[in-house]
């Protein structure tokens, strides 16, 4: 009864009493708060690294690897190491010494008997007959004769003949066509100036170009039935495949293109007196086809030239002077 008589006595200083507690609560609060918003990065950092400890290390265990029981292999005492070796790898013999080609040794095993240089690589053929050979055979860049491969078709300027370059046992030699092999070229002296000609003389014909006419033994052989066709002897065949050098040699074969295509290879240098005229060709046609096989193809000009041997007849398709011609040869 006591405390409640002083409760009431003194009711305004308990309230007054539990307000100032409450403002005080309220206002540490707030402090609090301003103060935390108010507080930087940096200093916040720092007082958590001050007050903070600072982290243990997480232990980490190294990968571990099966090349020891590998190398030692021991559940095998024979084999013995299970990794394998590198292959050792062999010094690649030395190239060929490119560095003069046209002072290149003549080849001791390869002969030449035709040389055709076109401005397109592929069309580059030579008649070639290595050693053992019973015949020439017609090859291009990349195809072998007598164990070597041919590098290059074309002319030599410092010895003024067709040659054909080839590699093998890493030497380069060349084959050509009218130098005899291993001569050396000798400096051609200056004529003395010749005296003047008496007004009775008359001057000396100038010597013929151009290609040589076809010996009478090797025309005989030729008939002209017409102007499309003829009848060849087999002996002229073999003739003109065993001498092709000398009876073809100053006929000139050019790829012709058009609209970006092959359509055959004209032929120029041809007289009527010439092999190629005695068959009825005439200088400028272009060859399309024989017995079928496209000439605007190297291939197939290379497989119509391995059959012609022993073909019964040649059926030959030219464009002349822009009209197609055809010209039929019976073998016998």
């Amino acid at each position: 009864m006591a405390l409640d008589l002083l409760i009431r006595k003194y009711f305004a200083v308990v309230v007054l009493a539990f307000l100032a507690l409450a403002a005080y609560f309220q206002a540490s609060g707030v402090t609090e708060l301003v103060g935390a918003g108010l507080l930087t990065p940096a200093a916040s950092g720092s007082l958590a690294q001050k007050y903070s400890p600072p982290p243990m290390p997480i232990p980490r265990s190294e990968p571990r690897s099966a090349l020891p029981l590998i190398e030692r292999n021991p559940f095998d005492s024979v084999t013995g190491n299970l990794i394998p070796k590198e292959p050792e790898v062999e010094a690649a013999p030395p190239g060929p010494d490119l560095s003069d080609p046209l002072s290149a040794p003549a080849c001791d095993n390869v002969s030449a008997l035709i040389v055709t240089e076109s401005s397109d690589p592929e069309w580059s053929v030579a008649a070639l007959m290595g050693s053992g050979e019973p015949h020439p055979r017609l090859r291009r860049t990349g195809d072998e004769v007598a164990g070597k491969k041919v590098v290059f078709i074309g002319y030599n300027p410092r010895d003024a003949t067709p040659s054909v370059w080839l590699t093998g046992g890493g030497q380069l030699c060349q084959a050509q066509l009218f130098r005899v092999a291993g001569a050396p070229v000798a400096a051609t002296p200056e004529p003395a100036p010749d005296p003047a000609p008496a007004a009775s003389e008359a001057p000396a014909p100038s010597p013929r170009r151009g290609p040589a006419p076809l010996p009478p033994e090797i025309a005989a052989k030729i008939q002209k039935v017409s102007d499309t066709e003829f009848h060849v002897d087999r002996s002229v065949v073999d003739k003109i495949l065993e001498d092709q050098a000398e009876l073809m040699r100053s006929a000139r074969i050019v790829p012709e293109q058009k609209d970006g295509k092959m359509v055959g290879v004209r032929l120029f240098g041809i007289r009527p007196d010439t092999l190629l005229g005695h068959l009825g060709l005439q200088n400028g046609d272009r060859l399309e086809t024989i017995n079928g096989y496209n000439m605007a193809s190297p291939e197939k000009a290379l497989e119509a030239y391995a059959r012609l041997r022993t073909a019964n007849g040649l059926s030959v398709k030219v464009n002349r002077r822009g009209s197609p011609v055809g010209i039929q040869y019976n073998i016998k």
